[in-house]
C-alpha cells in the first residue's frame, strides 16, 4: 500500500480532480461526471482504477446481459453507469458521502 501526501498546489497530474467535469466515452455513450475534490474529497472525483475497470468491461472480459451488478462505495458512479449501458443489467449503485447515503438502481 502506498501513501502519497496530496497538496493541490504541487502535485503534477493530480489536478485533473479539480476540474468541475470529467468526460468519458464508453459504451458508444458521451458520459460527464460532475467532480467536487474540495466540497467531498476522494469520493467526488473519477479515478484512475474506474476508468481502467471501465475499459476492462467495455472490452467483453465479463458477460453483464442477463446479470445483476451493484457498485458499492461508488463515488462518482461512473463503473456502475459503465456496466448498466453494457450490460442490459440491473445496476444497483449506492455511495455514502459526508453522512447521507446516495442510491441508485439503473
Amino acid at each position: 500500500m502506498a501513501l502519497v501526501p496530496y497538496d493541490e498546489t504541487a502535485v503534477v497530474g493530480l489536478q485533473r480532480f479539480h476540474k468541475p467535469l470529467a468526460t468519458f466515452s464508453f459504451a458508444n455513450h458521451t458520459i460527464q461526471i460532475q467532480q467536487d475534490w474540495k466540497q467531498l474529497g476522494v469520493a467526488a472525483v473519477v479515478w484512475d482504477a474506474a476508468v481502467v475497470l471501465c475499459t476492462y468491461l467495455e472490452m467483453g472480459a465479463v458477460e453483464l446481459r442477463g446479470r445483476s451488478a451493484v457498485e458499492l462505495g461508488a463515488g462518482t458512479g461512473l463503473v456502475g453507469i459503465v456496466a448498466a449501458l453494457l450490460g442490459e443489467c440491473d445496476t444497483f449503485i449506492h455511495s455514502f458521502v459526508s453522512g447521507t447515503h446516495r442510491a441508485v438502481l439503473m
